[in-house]
């Protein structure tokens, strides 16, 4: 195990230094940052590293492991108000608790105070959907239905509920559905997929393992715009509060003694249910021996502690630090600096998020290794370096968000025509993993940060200038990797014709002879 943990934080060492080197440049050169800022941003990334090699370690110990068994016990009992259940109350326990979802959540604070629910509003509303969205895409398994037909469905009916919706809550509504999806939910819902479609014995279950995440993260874009008609929301504003800052030793170890104490509560709070749903399982079914529960419960705990370190790391070592580069690249060269170092940040940034290496690892084991981890980081990468490169533009621009989510989910869902099924599922689930936490406490800092400076201290234009990046990092790698899937479809076909026009020579040289 100590072997394996190694192997982790080297993997995870790799997949932050670029973006800590990147941040580390631009405050010596273009953002200058205080040497209070720059210490507390040294630490988390150390905790980044230390935690995202715990919490992956963790999850193939538990969380993936739990997840398969569930799908495969509940879809062999062929009831599918049984499987149905499941997936419901599964969806919403694991959404409640995305740490992604507490973030944006919190960021959100003028939707919250409207209600008694408070933050808790809009957390309940989108796990709801969640739940809703993860039973259609499990019974969408059982039954064999198409997953691009589902998703055409509700990305329309998604758009045509925007109409009813203030244009500043259009934002916030497609944030919500890439931030779900995050490192607590990936594990859980992607390993589900696989042990559903793991019983299959039609030859498609390959393709439909994957999907679960990419229905899961349109189910809260409804939801969030149906919460917006029916409380007919508008208006929103962001609290631009100040953030802490260490002045010396003391308050770097303040700052994260306290940032410890918060996240680990929450958690707790997140693993817990799962924690619970898992033992209820067990006392019912028996499914695991003494040695195989020991080893989950030893994953529980790596992944209680990767959360931590990784959550603790990004959100206060990393958040100050996104917003203090924002505002400084805005006010250099008016601004047009913050495209091409967003698509630097964006090209590097997807690597250092915890469910990526989740979904990549899930995509090189379902295929036997025909679709590689390292083609879908790379064609991860790309799509969230344009996806921040659009996030940059419009926030110097001011474009409407729907200018550039209408086509680009349009282009995706015409692409679903074109490339090979289980890279629809890889494409779909792929665009709400790359929105996880690192894009919710640094790349959303850092465009709240730009547009707070470029509109002269006015928080006014944040809801619908900043707000959206999120949504952006969802929308992009569904093109992505989709045209790697028809890449892939036609260096597969022609590798099969060479192979057969040379089987074709060798039968004639044996007639012949």
């Amino acid at each position: 195990m100590t072997v394996a943990l190694k192997e982790k934080i080297v993997e995870s060492l790799t997949s932050v230094l670029p973006i800590a080197l990147i941040i580390a440049a631009l405050s010596l050169t273009f953002a200058p940052l205080d040497a209070g800022t720059f210490v507390v941003f040294t630490v988390g990334v150390v905790l980044l590293i230390f935690g995202m090699g715990c919490f992956t370690l963790g999850a193939d110990m538990s969380m993936l492991v739990i997840g398969e068994k569930i799908g495969v016990t509940v879809t062999k009992s062929r009831k599918i108000w049984l499987i149905a259940l499941v997936s419901l109350v599964i969806g919403i326990i694991v959404t409640i608790a995305e740490p992604d979802l507490q973030i944006l959540a919190g960021q959100v604070k003028s939707l919250s105070d409207r209600t008694f629910l408070g933050n808790y509003l809009l957390i309940i509303t989108v796990a709801v959907g969640v739940g809703i969205f993860l039973m259609i895409a499990m019974l969408r398994i059982v039954f064999h239905i198409r997953l691009s037909i589902l998703l055409i469905l509700f990305y329309v009916t998604a758009f045509i509920l925007s109409i009813f919706v203030s244009p500043d809550f259009w934002a916030v509504s497609f944030d919500s559905g890439g931030v779900t999806t995050g490192p607590m939910t990936v594990p859980f819902i992607m390993s589900l997929g696989v042990g559903v479609a793991s019983i299959r014995s039609d030859g498609k279950g390959q393709a439909d393992s994957f999907g679960l995440v990419a229905l899961s993260s349109v189910g809260p874009i409804i939801a969030v715009l149906i919460l917006g008609i029916a409380f007919k929301i508008g208006g929103l504003s962001y609290p631009y509060e100040a953030i802490d800052s260490a002045q010396n030793t003391y308050g770097v170890l303040f700052l994260y003694l306290h940032g410890f104490a918060d996240y680990a509560l929450e958690v707790i709070i997140a693993i817990t249910p799962i924690l619970v749903f898992f033992l209820c399982f067990q006392l019912i079914t028996r499914s695991f021996r003494k040695r195989q529960l020991v080893r989950i419960f030893v994953g529980f705990a790596y992944t209680f502690v990767g959360l931590v370190l990784f959550l603790t790391g990004a959100n206060v070592g990393f958040m100050p630090v996104g917003r203090a580069i924002g505002e400084e690249l805005a006010n250099l060269w008016g601004g047009w600096l913050l495209i091409p170092v967003g698509m630097l940040i964006g090209y590097f940034v997807v690597a250092a998020e915890p469910a990526v290496h989740v979904l990549n690892k899930q995509v090189e084991r379902t295929s036997a290794g025909a679709i590689s981890a390292r083609s879908m980081k790379r064609g991860l990468c790309a799509g969230v370096c344009i996806s921040l490169g659009l996030a940059m533009l419009r926030i110097l621009t001011g474009i409407n968000i729907m200018w550039i989510l209408a086509p680009g989910y349009a282009l995706a869902l015409v692409l679903t025509f074109f490339t090979p099924p289980i890279f629809t599922g890889i494409a779909f689930d792929s665009g709400g993993v790359a929105s996880g936490a690192m894009v919710s406490s640094f790349v959303l800092p850092l465009a709240v940060g730009a547009c707070y400076a470029l509109n002269g201290g006015s928080t006014a234009a944040i809801m619908t200038q900043a707000f959206g990046c999120v949504a952006f990092v969802a929308l992009t790698p569904l093109i992505s990797i989709q045209i790697l899937g028809i890449v892939y479809k036609h260096k597969t076909r022609r590798i099969k014709r060479n192979f057969l026009s040379v089987g074709d020579r060798i039968l004639e040289y044996e007639v012949d002879a």
